[in-house]
């Protein structure tokens, strides 16, 4: 007992200590850059409430003065434009964003703390970007894309149907393996589906960022059946959540077949996903009960690459070079994650080192980084 609780202790020594040095790592790679405002994130409410800057690409810095890990969001209704995710207590992180002129709202720390207000004035810089992009050289990727959300959106839902069946028919190993298969579809398109925050914020919201943690009655969705099912090992009380995400789901689907895509939401996309898992999931995991946050990984890099692929073909003719480099960071990313599976598949992420994480961070961090720079060469800033 006493070698088990001081392995115990060792590993989540161990958490903490990769949790601190990649937010120490994005800390780093954010000092010096110029803010436009700083934003301080108390246990209730961000400091200043209301914040107003003029339109075009600004920059804000967020410190997270609370005692628990953090996001801070900027919604336009309920899209997301930007957000930066599990910034540490006492840390400060840059983010920068490309605003049209309008009101938005800032999320504070705990969903249920209340919003902030961002209003973007018209400007000069505003006008200029909005009038730089050409929409005929993205209709084949925007219609592309469209195809793939639908494919992989009704994929989703079909593999919830399937969890839902499976815990009603009372059989937890069966129910496991439906909610780990149910889970890749959803990470391949939540690129966009994490933009949609009522709707994101039912089917995967995280305990962490509730203030009743697992207890919270806000806790529903995937996450909160992987904790019956791999910590709780039980079906109790898991139906009518299944239930709820099979119906958030539905609404998800409908929800993308409808909303406009344009090519400044379509580049962003990839970068920001890739920026949001080096940054929020990769340090302590995204699956906290289930451990198997290397295969959802992998369904991110296919929605990932299938995003960097259309765009690659409209970047190709405008900068070869930075083409190849965009598709060797992303190459490099999926050699290095087939690099830890082993004859009987990924190992559960607590068995994954420090060195391994730090690995994926950087290479995820460099793919974004080279996603930024494409932007302006293809019609975008």
């Amino acid at each position: 007992m006493k070698i088990a609780m001081i392995a115990a202790a060792a590993l989540a020594v161990a958490g903490l200590g990769t949790f601190y040095a990649a937010t120490r790592q994005n800390q780093q790679a954010t000092q010096g850059q110029t803010s436009d405002r700083t934003v301080s994130i108390s246990a209730t409410a961000c400091e200043p409430n209301e914040i107003t800057v003029p339109g075009g690409r600004r920059s804000f810095e967020i410190v997270n003065n609370s005692d628990r890990p953090i996001e801070w969001e900027i919604l336009n209704g309920v899209l997301v434009v930007a957000e930066r995710e599990n910034i540490a207590p006492g840390f400060r992180v840059t983010l920068a964003a490309q605003l049209q002129p309008g009101e938005y709202q800032m999320t504070c720390g705990l969903l249920s703390n209340p919003r902030g207000t961002l209003t973007v004035t018209a400007s000069d810089e505003a006008a200029a970007e909005a009038s730089e992009v050409t929409l005929r050289k993205f209709l084949g990727p925007l219609s592309e894309y469209r195809v793939y959300l639908i494919l992989q959106g009704k994929a989703a839902l079909t593999a919830a149907e399937a969890l839902q069946g499976a815990i009603a028919s009372g059989n937890l190993d069966e129910a496991r393996a439906a909610w780990i298969a149910a889970r890749l579809p959803y990470r391949r398109i939540e690129p966009l589906a994490y933009r949609i925050s009522d709707i994101e914020n039912n089917i995967d919201p995280r305990a962490a960022y509730l203030e009743g943690r697992e207890a919270d009655p806000a806790f529903i969705g995937y996450h909160r059946i992987e904790y019956g099912l791999f910590d709780q090992n039980s079906l109790d009380g898991l139906a009518p959540v299944a239930d709820r995400l099979v119906a958030d789901l539905t609404l998800l689907q409908d929800r993308l077949k409808a909303m406009p895509l344009d090519p400044a939401l379509l580049a962003s996309l990839p970068g920001d996903m890739a920026t949001q898992i080096a940054e929020g999931q990769i340090p302590q995991g995204e699956n906290a009960y289930a451990r198997n946050d290397l295969y959802e990984l992998e369904a991110s890099l296919d929605g990932i690459g299938k995003l960097t692929d259309l765009l690659r073909g409209v970047l190709a003719p405008v900068d070869p070079a930075l083409e190849q480099e965009i598709g060797k960071d992303l190459d490099d990313l999926r050699a290095q994650l087939a690099g830890l599976k082993g004859p009987e598949g990924y190992p559960p992420y607590d068995q994954v080192s420090d060195a391994q994480k730090t690995a994926l961070t950087e290479g995820l961090t460099r793919l974004s980084a080279a996603l930024g720079r494409m932007q302006p060469l293809i019609g975008m800033n």
